[in-house]
């Protein structure tokens, strides 16, 4: 393997020179510098970013941590991430841990070797990244936490406005006449899980609706936490007329828990879920749900990261992006309320007849 000073041999030039010109920490004359370059393209000579990151503390090496790389909504934050640290000359290593403190604890250890410039963690369910965070600090790496937020965290963080996100679709369903809606929750020790909760919870007491302990389930953030807490749900007496789900996925596995009863969306149950994955509008019937740009909170996470690389020392930033629901054929009024309107509008449209019998309208014959 290349190294430089065959490079320095080739290029006929000091092993200084080469080390310039790699690294540009001082200006070499033209000719050498492209001897130099010649020669590191003959040689296929490529530098080594951990033994960089050793004369200069760091590398440009950004540690990206998620909980489930299999969850179709983080794709796209760690995209919006990607895209702002390589915009940038920085390089993302990303790692998942599973839902898994213990990994985490892992993955946390393990980066810290590679010398980053930052760390962008989406926590596991029961993270406590206080100490891991003091760790980076002190190396100089800068750490944001994004989506939901570790305990007793300060730090710089970027999540989405999940309790207004929450309360406008309770308040939608609320609005199409449910009064029995539950809700099945992600885990409730994660502050997005709570906050979600809180909003509903605030939608109901708005309109007067006492929320049934039974009607509020917990579950993991996936298909099958969803389908077993749907199935308590729909087989309760009285069941629900509408359920929010407090992600895709878990609304997923309602739907399955539907067609395992033999009930159809929106006729037996309205369903509403949170994230508005891609596949949430391809749905029959289509889904509601509450949308929350994931790329934007990569994008933004990374943006506070190099600002604080960059020196940035003002206070802990705690950036709060807003949510949009956006309303779709999964949601429609309970039965009953179907039923009333049914009988309104066929009331209305009977004709109306005068006092001797004629029907009032009808051009006389």
């Amino acid at each position: 393997m290349a190294n430089m000073k065959q490079i320095a041999r080739m290029a006929r030039v000091s092993l200084g020179t080469v080390s310039n010109v790699l690294n540009g920490t001082a200006r070499v004359r033209e000719p050498l510098r492209l001897r130099v370059e010649e020669a590191v393209q003959a040689v296929g000579y490529q530098p080594s970013a951990l033994a960089r990151g050793l004369r200069r503390d760091k590398t440009t090496i950004i540690g990206m941590v998620i909980p489930d790389v299999t969850n179709p909504f983080f794709p796209a934050v760690v995209r919006g991430a990607e895209d702002v640290a390589f915009a940038n000359g920085y390089r993302l290593v990303l790692c998942n841990t599973d839902n898994d403190h213990v990994k985490e604890l892992a993955h946390l250890n393990e980066l810290r070797t590679f010398l980053p410039s930052g760390l962008i963690v989406i926590p596991s369910d029961f993270s406590d990244l206080t100490k891991q965070a003091e760790s980076y600090h002190k190396s100089g790496a800068a750490v944001v936490c994004v989506d939901r937020l570790p305990k007793r965290w300060q730090g710089d963080s970027v999540t989405v406005a999940n309790e207004s996100g929450a309360h406008a679709v309770t308040r939608h369903l609320i609005h199409l006449g449910h009064e029995r809606i539950a809700i099945i929750t992600g885990p409730l020790h994660l502050t997005n899980s709570e906050q979600r909760l809180r909003g509903f919870r605030r939608a109901m007491a708005e309109a007067g609706f006492a929320v049934a302990p039974e009607y509020v389930k917990e579950a993991t953030f996936d298909v099958s936490g969803g389908r077993a807490k749907a199935l308590l749900l729909l087989r309760m007496l009285p069941r629900p007329t509408a359920i929010f789900a407090a992600n895709d996925m878990i609304a997923m596995g309602v739907i399955e828990a539907m067609h395992d009863l033999g009930l159809k969306c929106p006729e037996d149950l309205s369903l509403a879920g949170f994230d508005d994955l891609e596949f949430a509008a391809l749905l029959n019937p289509s889904l509601t749900s509450v949308f929350q740009p994931g790329y934007q909170l990569g994008a933004t996470a990374a943006r506070i990261l190099l600002a604080r690389v960059n020196g940035d020392d003002d206070p802990a930033k705690h950036i709060v992006l807003q949510t949009e629901l956006r309303v779709r054929a999964s949601v429609a009024p309970p039965q009953e309320v179907q039923s009333a309107l049914r009988s309104r509008d066929s009331v209305a449209s009977q004709p109306s007849t005068n006092t001797r019998g004629k029907r009032l309208g009808r051009r006389q014959l």
